[in-house]
């Protein structure tokens, strides 16, 4: 039986062992053995045991555990890998700062791509020691490793493409200048990190040192400090161009932008929004959550945001159908829109969608007290291509409607 997994597994490149918390060393080792092709292994939130001392000295395969799953046992079979390991993921595992050493010093090892996301013990020191020993990273996930600081993100790697930050808690806006390096950089998370204000963080992803910015996704969604700051906004005077040329360091020189999120950051306002969101070529923004947003803000987003296709606006209790009315005729490729908890839109405003955003598949307006299930039945006969219509509590109505 043996030879005939072995044998389909042959090409096997990829391993996803995700949450299997009984996991022991011996079926792992029987399991990996046959598929001597692998190049992505993920153990997100399987139980490993850490004892470091044995990690150091001479691992063999008589140790293995039938019992537990063992971190020296790993690092044995990581050694033997290292030519062709290319992708990890020990999110979740309890990952101490010694263990992060030990496998960034396995000679020949060079990932490209790390998930440590929840390793909530690790150090900055820890991860910077990382950072140097494998430097061909391209994609680094540190969310939720509350104990790094601003030097973690200093030492990140220059060719990073993808880089995950949400919830750190101590993450400054004097880490922030470290971005300005990352000249490769297509995804940037950041949500959650509560002391990050946005200064720091425009001048680095407008500056990138010249070159255009590669940046595609940005998430900076509860990070409740971010504010309106003149390095945030267009400063140019005398121009009422709906695109205009951004001067001095700006988020507005993200022109490969697609995707934002800027869910429950309180403090962004309509002026603010309506000076940083002119991003032609966006596809995706969430909005949700922001209690200062109002039909202005909406409008004057439709102007600078035209080729929407996914909108988030939950729970911005200001909107009406007035500023539907108006910023609908801008989204024709719309196809995700929520709206739910929007507790001043009426059914004239699913008028104005339905005739507007004619490419619509998905709508949320659940717990939308001012539209009843008739706009909704309307709104379904006029778009028949809609695919699902989440309406729960409309009207009164405790009812998901899906097609």
């Amino acid at each position: 039986m043996a030879q005939s997994v072995q044998q389909a597994l042959s090409g096997l490149c990829e391993l996803n062992l995700a949450g299997l918390r009984d996991l022991a060393d011996l079926s792992f080792n029987r399991l990996s053995s046959c598929a001597p092709s692998l190049e992505r292994l993920s153990l997100a939130y399987c139980h490993l045991t850490f004892e470091l001392g044995r990690a150091r000295g001479s691992i063999s395969p008589q140790d293995s555990s039938p019992s537990q799953f063992s971190f020296c046992n790993l690092l044995r079979l990581v050694q033997e890998w290292a030519g062709r390991l290319r992708a990890l993921d020990l999110s979740g595992t309890g990952l101490p700062p010694e263990a992060l050493q030990a496998l960034g010093q396995v000679a020949g090892l060079q990932l490209q791509e790390l998930s440590l996301h929840s390793c909530r013990d690790l150090s900055t020191e820890a991860v910077a020691t990382l950072c140097f020993q494998q430097p061909g990273l391209t994609s680094l996930d540190l969310s939720g490793c509350s104990e790094l600081t601003d030097g973690a993100l200093l030492a990140v790697s220059r060719g990073l493409r993808r880089l995950s930050l949400g919830k750190l808690q101590r993450l400054t806006d004097a880490g922030c200048t470290a971005l300005g390096g990352l000249q490769e950089l297509q995804s940037l998370d950041m949500a959650e990190c509560c002391l990050v204000r946005g200064r720091e963080l425009a001048q680095a992803l407008g500056c990138m040192h010249g070159a255009p910015s590669q940046l595609a996704s940005l998430s900076l969604a509860h990070c409740s400090s971010l504010k309106s700051r003149p390095e945030l906004e267009h400063q140019a005077s005398g121009t009422k161009d709906a695109c205009p040329e951004p001067q001095g360091p700006s988020l507005l020189m993200l022109r490969a932008l697609q995707e934002l999120d800027l869910t429950a950051c309180s403090k962004l306002t309509d002026a603010s929004l309506a000076k940083v969101l002119q991003f032609p070529q966006l596809r995706q923004l969430s909005l949700s959550l922001l209690p200062e947003l109002t039909d202005n803000g909406l409008v004057a987003v439709a102007r600078g945001c035209p080729s929407l296709e996914h909108l988030a606006l939950s729970h911005c209790s200001r909107l009406s159908d007035k500023g539907w009315a108006q910023a609908a005729s801008s989204w024709p490729r719309l196809q995700h829109l929520n709206l739910s908890s929007c507790s001043q839109l009426i059914e004239q405003t699913l008028d104005a969608i339905g005739q507007a955003c004619r490419q619509l598949r998905v709508l949320d307006v659940a717990t939308c007290p001012g539209i009843n299930m008739a706009a909704v039945r309307r709104f379904q006969a006029q778009l028949p291509q809609v695919s699902c219509v989440q309406s729960r509590f409309v009207g009164g109505a405790d009812l998901t409607l899906t097609l």
